[in-house]
């Protein structure tokens, strides 16, 4: 079996980036120096650099390929140079292919020193938003930008509010179950493609593609458009993918875990997620499972584990003194007959 394929951007230019920080992400930034072509300048990293030691100088580890924010710090170094000092500290600078500069806090540069910039081709924007704030929140973005991603064939469905990832061979019926959980109130995130962004070390997010978005393949019926037949409550844009339900059909050579004291773990993007393999046998309710699983989860991540208190109760009972005597499960009915 093929390898599922691993993409992940490259670069975005700068253009697109202040796009989206205005209309996306909601940071009010403004061109400086709008004559400067900013589609021609390319993002490559999501790391931001604040660049003091480089207009002090030091420009040996200048990571000059990353996005420079000038904050007040920067700003108020150069504003007590005299004019020669400031341009030759600015020069420091623009002798290197910086895609652009961001000035925060309402701060303002030289006009020379916008000239400078202009000459050499890099964009200059400005943003009242405090530096943390905005270095946040463009952090953020670009994380999101330059995530490693993977498409995984399956439906996503946020279930009680966990992510549920149904998983199996092609017609198991994984659209079938994820149309039944919508229709039992749970919300439809993706189906058929599932596309896995790494937004951290350990958490996935996923989310449907702009093309099928919200829309459902059910053999023998054709297309469902979720959103248009259940309302906006049925669907979610994007979920984190917390368990990987893998639906199989029953092997009866295969041994199942019936207690959950075996942990298997589904990998993706070098991520472990739990996962249950669920065998499809006639007349068993996967949808029910599915809700319980999400609730076992629940209770799990909330410190309560069946599977451990029923161990725990079962080597108290082992350890008790004298052999076992067998006991019935009611002793005493307390004249309850109803």
């Amino acid at each position: 079996m093929d390898r599922p394929k691993t993409f992940q951007k490259e670069s975005i230019t700068v253009a697109f980036m202040v796009r989206q920080l205005r209309e996306t992400v909601g940071v009010p930034v403004t061109p400086i120096n709008d004559t400067v072509d900013a589609t021609a300048q390319d993002v490559t990293e999501s790391t931001l650099h604040r660049p003091g030691l480089a207009l002090a100088g030091y420009v040996d580890l200048f990571t000059h390929q990353r996005v420079q924010v000038l904050g007040n710090t920067e700003t108020r170094y150069l504003h007590h140079l005299d004019a020669d000092e400031r341009r030759d500290a600015f020069q420091n600078l623009t002798q290197f292919p910086v895609p652009c500069l961001v000035v925060t806090d309402g701060n303002e540069l030289d006009p020379a020193l916008v000239d400078m910039a202009t000459e050499a081709g890099i964009p200059i924007y400005g943003t009242r938003q405090p530096t943390v704030q905005f270095m946040a929140s463009l952090r953020n973005f670009l994380a999101d930008q330059f995530a490693r991603q993977r498409a995984v064939h399956g439906s996503l469905v946020d279930v009680y509010g966990i992510g549920l990832l149904l998983i199996g061979q092609p017609g198991i019926g994984k659209s079938e179950v994820a149309l039944d959980l919508v229709e039992r109130g749970h919300r439809l995130v993706a189906d058929d493609v599932v596309i896995a962004t790494q937004r951290d070390m350990s958490i996935l997010m996923g989310a449907g593609t702009d093309l099928v978005q919200h829309f459902m393949e059910v053999r023998g019926l054709g297309l469902v458009d979720i959103r248009s037949m259940f309302g906006i409550r049925a669907i979610r844009f994007q979920k984190r993918i917390e368990i990987v339900v893998h639906m199989e059909l029953w092997d009866e050579d295969k041994e199942y875990t019936r207690i959950n004291m075996v942990k298997d773990t589904h990998e993706i993007l070098g991520i472990d997620l739990p996962m249950v393999r669920v065998p499809i046998t006639p007349g068993k309710n996967i949808t029910v499972i599915c809700e319980v699983i999400a609730m076992n989860y629940l209770l799990r991540h909330y410190g309560h584990d069946p599977a451990e208190v029923f161990t725990e109760r079962l080597r108290s009972r082992i350890q008790q003194e004298g052999a076992p005597t067998p006991r019935r499960g009611i002793e005493y009915f307390e004249q309850d007959y109803e």
